[in-house]
């Protein structure tokens, strides 16, 4: 009798032993293990996290950057207008990573929504480019904001963002430009530092791109070629190409 009763109990403890541990094992199998995601191979930082700020509007008027004061090896891509919707464009963007601000006219955007709105899926920053690419030098105040601020305004309704960087077209701009920018809500006007035409990369100084550098690129036949352009030349001068939203804040 008592050899049974030892029997019963250590049957009783060892299926208490394996409902236990039966138990565990499907509680820690439950629990999920979670890591970081790796960034993308040559992503230094993970992108759309604002690394600098832009200097303030100050006395009424938009800042005005031509290049960033980097120490690292980055470079900007800046691409405008919208007068040519080169079919590849969304596709070359986002298998490249390279997240250009785009400074865009309504009268090229009008009709071509889409197009565009797929271009920000792949990672681009809508910019204003003045509703129809108007050389504002010399321009009244009310001038100038009005082809400010009715691009800002249409851009935001045909594409569902408003922004807030600026670029004056031709580069041509005065006192009232970055006046009117700042009464438009635009944070800081962009102007440039090298430029790709036909395939190739114009530089203002020397014959490399530098650490800082914002490119200028438009929406033109040559688009595939000039992006290629863009991406070899950084290549060739060490630099990684990130956006410069990030650096605008």
């Amino acid at each position: 009798m008592k050899g049974d009763r030892t029997v019963s109990w250590r049957a009783v403890v060892l299926a208490v032993v394996l409902l236990v541990s039966g138990c565990a094992a499907r509680i820690e199998a439950s629990v999920p293990t979670y890591s970081p995601a790796p960034l993308p191979p040559g992503t230094p930082y993970p992108f759309g996290e604002v690394q600098q700020h832009a200097a303030p509007v100050t006395g009424g008027k938009v800042p005005q950057v031509s290049r960033i004061a980097v120490d690292k090896p980055y470079v900007f891509l800046t691409i405008d207008d919208g007068a040519v919707q080169q079919p590849d464009a969304p596709r070359l963007l986002r298998e490249s990573g390279v997240h250009p601000v785009l400074f865009l006219n309504e009268i090229y955007v009008r009709g071509h929504e889409d197009y565009f709105r797929q271009i920000l899926a792949a990672g681009a920053t809508l910019g204003d480019h003045t509703v129809d690419h108007a050389d504002l030098r010399g321009k009244s105040l009310a001038f100038q904001q009005k082809e400010i601020c009715d691009d800002a305004d249409d851009l935001q309704r045909s594409l569902g963002v408003r922004p807030v960087f600026f670029r004056p077209p031709f580069g041509s701009w005065d006192g009232n430009t970055l006046k009117a920018a700042a009464n438009c809500g635009m944070r800081v006007s962009v102007l440039w530092t090298a430029s790709l035409n036909d395939g190739r990369v114009d530089f203002q100084e020397g014959k490399h791109l530098r650490a800082g550098d914002i490119v200028l690129m438009h929406f033109r036949k040559t688009f595939v070629e000039d992006f290629a352009a863009f991406t070899r030349q950084s290549q060739v001068d060490g630099l990684t190409p990130v956006p410069l939203a990030d650096f605008l804040g």
